[in-house]
């Protein structure tokens, strides 16, 4: 099956805006897995994974907004996740699916849990990936002082070395999953220099956030109220999802199963094909 790309209108505060998705398998298929990326990231990010799925899933892979083919925001201040999760349910209204799996890294993960939480949820499985109901104000210190960062590189080869060094607790991945994963998270500028794909709003609605009250995110009561089977992935050296936390989440509310990759931090790409054999055995056993 070819990937196909779609796009629909969400409604937000201040307009709509345009949301971008990749369709992967048959659009006939009852079985859909969305996939939903991280805080900077694509739903590019699932071509590997969408690719060894689809002839099991209806594949749908969105760019948030603000990311990748998504529009971009005009009023920055609508980058939260009551935003987020409002795109994704019309997102399931567009696709006409009545019970769907998820994967979230990240960002991804979150909108998840909100999702899977509402009584009446359309989620069937929810893995997250990298992420829980408690994040650290410790690991979002370190994301937003990275975001804080100038990211403008003279070449793409120097923005390639800048990516590996920063991603290097993504896991091991081939100079092809390197490429993908660059090429589908940046753009060129009018000067011919290359920097991040997406909106420099979200890094400084991010830091507002962040910075300005920087203080431990709890979500427990969300988590607490997931009744669908769950699967929390983790880096083991990651600093968003601490191993207690883990085990905790899968002690609490879905009482998910847990695994943890070892060598990778926040957060594993999901790309390489142990990783993909983990989502996929999960997904698809009874």
């Amino acid at each position: 099956m070819a990937m196909t790309s779609r796009y629909y209108r969400a409604l937000g505060p201040h307009g709509f805006h345009r949301v971008h998705y990749t369709e992967w398998g048959d659009p006939a298929n009852p079985k859909v897995l969305i996939c939903v990326h991280g805080l900077t990231r694509t739903g590019r990010d699932f071509d590997f994974l969408a690719a060894a799925l689809e002839h099991e899933y209806r594949v749908i892979c969105p760019d948030v907004v603000g990311r990748g083919r998504s529009e971009w925001l005009a009023d920055k201040s609508d980058y939260t996740y009551p935003l987020y999760v409002n795109d994704m349910a019309m997102l399931l209204a567009r696709i006409d699916a009545e019970r769907i799996d998820w994967v979230g890294t990240s960002m991804g993960g979150l909108i998840g849990i909100y999702l899977a939480s509402y009584p009446g949820s359309p989620i069937h499985k929810l893995l997250v990936n990298d992420v829980g109901p408690f994040i650290p104000a410790a690991g979002l210190k370190r994301v937003a002082a990275y975001l804080s960062q100038e990211h403008v590189y003279d070449s793409f080869e120097e923005m390639s070395r800048a990516l590996r060094a920063f991603a290097a607790t993504f896991g091991n991945l081939t100079d092809e999953q390197w490429r993908h994963m660059l090429i589908h998270n940046s753009r060129q500028l009018e000067d011919g220099r290359y920097t991040t794909g997406y909106d420099p709003g979200i890094v400084e609605i991010f830091k507002k956030l962040v910075i300005d009250d920087i203080k431990d995110i709890d979500l427990w009561p969300l988590w607490d109220a997931i009744r669908c089977p769950a699967l929390v992935l983790r880096g083991v050296y990651s600093d968003v999802l601490t191993h207690a936390d883990a085990i905790a989440m899968t002690e609490r509310g879905p009482r998910a199963r847990l695994i943890e990759f070892p060598g990778m931090g926040h957060a594993p790409a999901l790309m390489a094909d142990d990783q993909i054999a983990v989502v996929r055995d999960w997904l698809l056993a009874d």
